[in-house]
């Protein structure tokens, strides 16, 4: 009798923690009997292309990085990502006396694992030059060794050239991280030479918790392609408190022809992103409003409220059928003032009845560095 307690006991339990997390994956225990899932990052298509959730920006011991590869693929299975690039330092290795420096491991040892896990392994590596001009993370790479390490400014040049002669994709890193050093957050002679002979091809616009929107702007103007990334060197759970809402690792949402790398290589090579970082998106207008579009769907009117002085009012419903976002304040028509979409969430706004359209700005997204993106609402 005790051990059918025991068991009873076990299954509400088990059963309690299955509801807490209902919607984010199959719950299994594992040889520690704790519970585990994976998230289920609930975006829809995009005008016919699958949005991937993509961390092209992390660490391990094999730079300075605080964990082994192998949790970067158990934290990234858990987080729903659909693809992960390890982009170690090649010329910043503190570890080098406990560690053996060898540029390409971690991607050699994750490749059976992440294969398993069903997560897209992307080779990387970042090229580590004196700031400026600062960082640049090359993926798709071949071999992630034998680059240059001089800190001239025609050895940095080489180095970011040894990674595009290997048809990677190249971006810059984190502009602007050092503030205090003049040309750190510029657009400077160095990075208009890259970007004149396509050997740079996008612009981390969001790095961990840090939003460049100056860079945002770059990527606009210079046809470059807008990428967010975590840059995590701890364990993810130390850097992003996940029981909290809203709080995930920084991303970069391509909307890819196919969950394939070639997919997410020509989705990046076409500019197909959108940075996403807590409640925030930053990309190119047309992006982020294909993702808006493809999330919120406005309903026609439920209900028509006649009023005492015979003034109308119609409600309608406004659904949010993804994971992300979205804060919206009208800016011309008179109707609902403020809105806020949660995840997977609906409410209510109303209008009068004569009213045919209301135009919001959705202030939870940067299309440039003083621009949010603009909707306008048919109102049926």
């Amino acid at each position: 009798m005790r051990n059918f307690l025991l068991i009873g006991l076990f299954l509400v339990s088990t059963l309690a923690i299955a509801q807490r997390n209902n919607g984010k994956g199959m719950l299994y225990l594992d040889e520690n009997r704790r519970p585990i899932y994976r998230e289920n990052i609930m975006i829809p298509e995009v005008n016919g292309y699958e949005v991937l959730k993509c961390d092209f920006h992390t660490h391990t011991v094999f730079s300075d990085g605080h964990v082994w590869p192998n949790v970067r693929n158990q934290e990234a299975w858990e987080e729903g990502l659909d693809a992960l690039a390890i982009t170690d330092h090649i010329e910043y290795t503190p570890h080098k006396d406990d560690v053996k420096v060898a540029h390409n491991r971690g991607y050699e040892l994750l490749k059976e694992g992440t294969a398993k896990n069903n997560i897209i392994l992307v080779k990387g590596t970042e090229i580590t030059r004196n700031t400026p001009p600062g960082h640049f993370n090359a993926i798709y790479i071949g071999d992630a060794s034998g680059y240059i390490e001089g800190r001239s400014n025609e050895q940095d040049r080489a180095a970011v050239m040894k990674a595009a002669t290997q048809n990677s994709f190249i971006f810059w890193n984190h502009p602007g991280w050092q503030p205090g050093i003049e040309g750190s957050y510029e657009w400077i002679d160095f990075v208009d030479d890259l970007s004149r002979s396509k050997a740079l091809h996008g612009i981390e616009v969001i790095n961990g918790f840090g939003i460049h929107l100056k860079a945002l702007d770059w990527c606009i103007d210079k046809g470059l392609t807008v990428m967010g990334s975590s840059d995590i060197h701890n364990l993810v759970a130390h850097d992003y408190d996940r029981s909290k809402e809203y709080v995930h690792r920084t991303m970069t949402l391509v909307m890819a022809k196919e969950r394939t790398p070639e997919g997410i290589r020509e989705a990046l090579d076409a500019g197909r992103t959108v940075a996403w970082a807590s409640k925030y998106l930053a990309g190119k207008e047309e992006n982020v409003r294909a993702l808006f579009n493809a999330c919120v769907e406005l309903l026609p009117s439920h209900y028509t409220e006649v009023r005492g002085n015979g003034n109308k009012t119609n409600w309608y419903e406004i659904r949010n059928n993804s994971d992300l976002y979205f804060e919206l304040e009208v800016k011309e028509g008179s109707g609902t003032k403020r809105v806020v979409l949660y995840p997977r969430s609906a409410q209510l706004i109303s209008a009068p009845a004569a009213t045919t359209s209301l135009t919001y700005d959705v202030t939870s997204t940067y299309v440039r560095s003083d621009k949010h993106l603009s909707v306008e609402l048919p109102l049926r």
